[in-house]
């Protein structure tokens, strides 16, 4: 249709003015109506973005123009990268709740990626800090700019310890995804310092990093259809501290409304890991490594305010007790239990379980799970660390359940752990494997089972899953080396984002091809309907989450129904925790 519409065009402009003056009536009639044709075809080439390369689209802050991108099966995507959905927090705005996006003039290129946010860099081997606080921007990908397709919207919140990390497409690709015909976003937030400084004052009440997920929450929202979206069918997902932001999401007022159905993957809310704790005296700690000593907040955070960004990275580890040396995975500068003050609006003021106990929880569709063996990734620093821990099992305990118990019950429990996963022996090099399934257990697995009982009691259309596919994708694991059946934490990221790292696996082998089409199939049907097997193509029926069979679904080489995974150590912990007096699962339902 463009080459025949620029056809007509050109006939016309190059033909002689006499020419047309002779021509008879029926022929300017003719060419009225191909005068008409053509005029109707420019206008839906513009509006639908089909403009060559430079689809245009036109935003509540003004216009972006993207690109034209295409798949693994040839077909094309409209991408816009590093589109700003808020103020950037810089000078007087850093540290505080993200500010609405301004317009700006004229066409913004949104064909690049920009800034990814002040982390540090895990892969150099040196000590380098890299981004900027100017990086609260998202991605959108979709397959059609037509307002009318309402197609259905995932919004991806990355992991990475709410310290590191971005929504960019070098780990985050939309190809897999696009092919079941949906809009992908992905997104930055603040992280670690700039993200979760707490300081119990109006102005640095804590959650920065949250309300910048809200905020480009709001953004789609508003703006998704201009992409082909849906507005009312918007599916949040995430993995690890993406996975736990997506449950604090159905848990903060900020958010309701802005998402359907949600999806987690590695996290949740209830993990000791997803939850900050003693906010305003680890930002103290941060002060006086830094070099000022103060119990004054406003005195610290003008102090803070006036450091380069560079200097506002990898402090975690400077604000550790002794405890937290070894207690729990070293991640502190997570969401906290915000204080109220009038006019501020906070994320979360209360505890999140007991916000679960009591139902203050959005109902929606839920799809969890976690993979097989999640501790690949981390059971190398644990054998750094191996021999305090035969000598004090005690800090295998979580902290949960220590606020709650004595010093003598607290070293007997740490001896059941033990027992329980090596028997009359101390932890050693030969016990790869009890070591990742302890950490599996106590990071991953028990408070998945935990969270979605204690949700399950008011809610229904719960899908678990156990991801145990093991191919050349498995990116995080075959870096470990270590040599240890099951899947790694994060691993199950390559079957559903596409990345230059694993194209040649994919485009040589077609078994590879065959499981991330049945993966993101599935997450994608969840995404369009709240069922991710809604009808025979996979051939299984996943099965909703009961109380009483804990059904799930094994996503191996074949797709398998069960129930009650990882059993034993589930009812192991959930012992652990009911003797604490903690909210577990009830004996009747195990």
């Amino acid at each position: 249709m463009f080459k025949f519409t620029t056809s007509i065009i050109s006939i016309l402009v190059r033909a002689p003015k006499k020419l047309i003056r002779s021509l008879s009536l029926a022929t300017e009639t003719m060419v009225n109506k191909l005068c008409a044709i053509f005029v109707l075809c420019v206008h839906i080439i513009c509006s639908t973005g089909l403009k060559q390369n430079e689809p245009i689209v036109t935003v509540k802050q003004g216009k972006l123009q993207g690109a034209v991108a295409t798949l693994h099966d040839g077909s094309s995507y409209y991408s816009f990268k590093g589109i700003p959905y808020a103020q950037p927090p810089v000078g007087p705005l850093r540290f505080r709740a993200p500010q609405p996006p301004q317009p700006w003039e004229g066409i913004l290129n949104a064909t690049e990626h920009r800034n990814v946010c002040a982390q540090f860099n895990l892969l150099a081997r040196a000590s380098a800090a890299e981004g900027s606080e100017d990086c609260l921007f998202l991605n959108v990908y979709s397959k059609s700019l037509q307002p009318s397709a309402k197609t259905p919207v995932m919004v991806y919140i990355h992991g990475g310890a709410y310290l590191s990390g971005s929504g960019n497409d070098d780990m985050y690709g939309p190809q897999f995804l696009l092919q079941h015909n949906v809009v992908l976003v992905t997104l930055n937030y603040r992280l670690e310092v700039l993200g979760f400084l707490c300081l119990d004052t109006p102005e640095v009440p804590g959650n920065a990093g949250m309300k910048d997920q809200v905020a480009a929450m709001k953004w789609v929202k508003e703006n998704i259809a201009q992409f082909g979206g849906d507005p009312d069918n918007i599916t949040l997902f995430g993995e690890s501290a993406g996975a736990s932001s997506v449950i604090y999401h159905m848990l903060s007022p900020m958010s309701q409304g802005l998402f359907h159905k949600a999806i987690t993957q590695s996290g949740t809310s209830i993990n000791d890991w997803a939850q900050g704790v003693n906010g305003k005296e680890r930002a103290f700690k941060i002060g006086k490594h830094l070099g000022r000593d103060t119990k004054d907040p406003q005195e610290l955070l003008d102090f803070l305010r006036s450091l380069p960004v560079s200097k506002l990275v990898r402090l975690t580890n400077v604000t550790l007790t002794p405890d937290e040396k070894y207690r729990g995975l070293p991640i502190h500068f997570a969401p906290v239990q915000e204080k109220k003050f009038p006019n501020v609006e906070a994320f979360l003021s209360e505890n999140p379980l007991n916000l679960i106990l009591s139902n203050k929880i959005c109902s929606i569709p839920l799809m969890l799970g976690y993979n097989s063996a999640e501790s690949i990734i981390m059971v190398q620093d644990r054998l750094k660390k191996q021999p305090i821990y035969n000598k004090t099992p005690s800090f295998d305990v979580p902290r949960e359940i220590v606020d709650k118990i004595n010093q003598e019950k607290l070293i007997e429990m740490g001896d059941r752990i033990k027992q329980f996963y090596v028997g009359n022996r101390d932890y050693s090099s030969e016990d790869l494997k009890e070591m990742v399934q302890l950490l599996s257990d106590l990071h991953f697995v028990y408070n998945t089972h935990r969270f979605a009982y204690l949700y399950s009691r008011h809610n229904s259309a719960i899908y678990m899953y156990r991801f145990n596919i093991e191919t050349d994708l498995n990116i995080i694991k075959n870096m470990s080396g270590v040599d240890v059946a099951g899947v790694s934490h994060a691993d199950e990221l390559f079957y559903i984002f596409s990345t230059n790292m694993t194209k040649e696996d994919y485009e040589s082998q077609e078994k590879i091809r065959d499981y991330v089409w049945r993966v993101t199939k599935m997450w994608t049907d969840f995404a369009k309907t709240g069922n991710p097997t809604p009808d025979s193509t996979l051939g299984v029926k996943w099965p909703q989450y009961t109380v009483a069979n804990k059904e799930y679904l094994q996503i191996d080489e074949t797709l398998t129904a069960s129930k009650f995974a990882d059993r034993a150590s589930v009812e192991f912990w959930n012992k652990l925790y009911c003797e604490a007096g903690l909210p577990c699962i009830s004996k009747s339902n195990l």
